[in-house]
């Protein structure tokens, strides 16, 4: 059955169990990426439409700037409570379940912000969103754990995550076409309409993904036996050569690389968030008033950004350089975001810092989840991935607090973007300085037939 590679294995120079591994995992990334990618652009949509709603909902319900922005934030505190023990519950019994429920969860409750009339009801909604969607996004990264070894993940990650992107490139034009046509209908505002419209999707996929998805490769019908053993004997390989892994989650407690790892990731989403929550309103105050060109608009610093994700996470698969990669990428976040403040009567000025700005810190994203996936597995992995992301995403509650407070204090948002871009530079010097290559696990057979040179032979290929 694998007769029919060992040409193309020989054009390339790679031998029978290179070009089976490489076959195998496109499978793989075919039946599992596009699914995942799907869930999480609703994910990400039904997280910061209130962005483009944030235009309406100030004026039809009285809002004040600093409502918004703590309501904004207030998803991310139930984020942080509920995300580690959410993970745990996903190693034990499996992604379908898991998965499922947080989707079907959280769509109802995007959909029912349609009805919020106080600020309290607002607090407590985003509050809600963020305790029920706790766990997507790091269960998935530990879900990709399950498939795929640690050369092959920043180009993975990097698809997965590039429906962050996606998200901003169709969901600014689709709410923005909601906000302006559906206005009216039935009695219902128009940003009524985007949250309910915008929730059908995520439930739909909710009930799907028991399904869709496999809790393991053990699990996957769709596998050979033979190929089952492929991917699971190369992680297993892979896990007993890294003998640096922490596998128990009281270990990853005790690690002082989660700590360091969770403070860049804080400035890394903190930095993201104040694009995602307030890049509407800075198109706004250019001039622009229509809802559907701050739609488009919207969407081109996404556009560029998914680009960036793809080929620069390569770059680091390819070279197995990872900390690097993230570093530059924020301060390049940085430069975006303090031109962005410095030119910002320019609308062209704007658009191409904040796009620079969008493309660098979504490209850190994927490349910085391959460094704690390199050094921990099981229960650490689980709790691990998510403690580092509960404390990031800490971030998204600041920046756009922070910066509604000062917008509403001193009627710009100028100070917030210089705050936000020094702590992209303090934490690509953390990350620089706290992290060296020699703590991250390496794989430790370098013979001509190490398991672990046909996995970083198979990434040079798929790459």
């Amino acid at each position: 059955m694998y007769n029919k590679n060992n040409k193309s294995c020989q054009a390339s120079n790679l031998n029978v169990n290179d070009c089976d591994k490489q076959r195998i995992y496109k499978k793989i990334t075919m039946k599992l990426i596009p699914f995942l990618f799907v869930c999480y652009v609703f994910a990400y949509l039904d997280r910061v439409n209130i962005g483009f709603a944030a235009l309406h909902i100030k004026q039809d319900l009285g809002f004040s700037e600093a409502v918004y922005g703590l309501g904004a934030g207030m998803f991310f505190i139930g984020y942080f409570l509920f995300e580690v023990p959410s993970n745990l519950i996903l190693e034990k019994v499996g992604a379908r379940l898991t998965l499922m429920r947080i989707m079907i969860v959280w769509g109802l409750i995007s959909g029912s912000f349609a009805f919020i009339q106080t600020p309290m009801q607002f607090y407590i909604a985003r509050f809600l969103l963020g305790a029920f969607e706790a766990g997507f996004f790091p269960g998935i990264v530990l879900y990709l754990t399950f498939w795929y070894p640690a050369a092959m993940r920043g180009k993975i990650i990097a698809m997965f995550m590039s429906a962050i992107a996606v998200a901003g490139i169709i969901g600014g034009p689709v709410s923005g076409w909601l906000l302006a046509n559906m206005d009216g209908v039935y009695g219902w505002k128009g940003w009524q309409w985007m949250f309910v419209v915008e929730a059908i999707p995520t439930v739909l996929l909710g009930f799907t993904v028991y399904f869709a998805l496999a809790n393991r490769p053990r699990e996957a019908k769709w596998l050979s036996e033979q190929e089952k053993y492929i991917v699971i004997n190369a992680l297993e390989e892979e896990n007993s050569e890294q003998l640096q892994k922490t596998s128990h989650f009281k270990h990853a407690l005790t690690d002082p690389r989660l700590y360091i790892l969770g403070a860049v990731y804080f400035t890394i989403s903190a930095s993201l968030y104040v694009i995602s929550f307030w890049l509407p309103t800075l198109i706004r105050e250019h001039g622009v008033l229509n809802s559907l060109d701050i739609g488009m608009l919207t969407a081109v610093p996404y556009l560029v950004g998914v680009c960036g994700m793809i080929l620069i996470s390569k770059h680091s698969d390819r070279t197995q350089e990872r900390r690097w990669h993230v570093a530059l990428c924020m301060l390049g976040g940085c430069v975006g975001l303090v031109v962005t403040g410095l030119f910002g009567e320019s609308l062209m000025v704007s658009m191409i810092a904040l796009t620079c700005a969008t493309t660098c810190i979504l490209t850190a994203m994927p490349v910085f989840w391959t460094i704690p996936t390199s050094y921990m597995s099981g229960s650490a992995a689980a709790g691990g991935i998510a403690a580092i992301n509960s404390i990031g995403l800490l971030g998204g509650f600041t920046s756009p607090a922070l910066i509604g407070w000062i917008k509403s204090s001193i009627g710009a948002i100028d100070y917030g973007l210089y705050i936000f871009a020094g702590l992209l530079v303090v934490g690509s010097i953390v990350l620089l300085k706290g992290i060296s290559a020699s703590m991250l696990g390496r794989p430790g057979g370098r013979g001509e037939h190490s398991n672990s040179e046909h996995i970083k032979a198979c990434a040079r290929q798929l790459g």
